[in-house]
């Protein structure tokens, strides 16, 4: 079994930086693709960034260039710098990933890391 556990969340003033962080543990042999969604209150689940194997990456128009997914490979473990936080970005964070593990394919996401943007 894979499970993933997010961290970093937490409250932020407008214009802060967050960097949220998700471990995968289990035994893994490869992750294929990883990816960040958020859920704001009455809101449907967003994507808002994804990142495959082959380090090609992808952010919804309301994060790009404030935010950046990126992976440690010794680690299993990614991460979504946040900067220039807006009250917009209020949310439940919660990472997934794809891949392949000593039980086959796998697909794992995590419970989930409030982040508020307020003054």
């Amino acid at each position: 079994q894979v499970q993933l556990v997010e961290s970093g969340g937490g409250l932020v003033h407008p214009g802060g930086s967050l960097r949220l962080s998700c471990e995968a543990s289990g035994t893994i042999s490869s992750i294929s693709f990883m990816s960040w969604y958020r859920q704001a209150p009455g809101k449907e689940s967003e994507l808002v960034a994804s990142l495959t194997s082959g380090g090609v990456s992808n952010y919804a128009d309301s994060v790009k260039g404030r935010f950046t997914i990126s992976r440690d490979n010794y680690k299993n473990t990614i991460y979504l710098q946040m900067n220039n936080l807006r009250p917009d970005d209020t949310a439940v964070y919660t990472c997934a990933m794809k891949g392949y593990s000593d039980y086959g394919n796998f697909g794992a996401r995590g419970q989930g890391t409030q982040v508020t943007v307020a003054s």
